[in-house]
């Protein structure tokens, strides 16, 4: 189980096309802060229907995009 689980299933029930997240949002529902480890990690998420869009360092957003 990846310390991103809660995050990935969440992302997969919302359904969405495509969706920004703030850094803030992610943290609060992975329950653990992000970190470099998420660009790791992140590869878990075609698993669940979706792909890891732009990361901006400036505005602390992650998009996801449905695939």
């Amino acid at each position: 189980m990846s310390k991103f689980n809660n995050l990935w299933i969440w992302i997969s029930k919302n359904g969405e096309e495509r969706f920004k997240l703030t850094f803030k949002q992610i943290e609060d529902i992975a329950g653990i802060p992000i970190d470099h480890s998420f660009l790791t990690y992140k590869k878990e998420l075609p698993e669940y229907g979706y792909k890891v869009g732009k990361i901006s360092l400036k505005e602390q957003t992650v998009s996801f995009e449905k695939i």
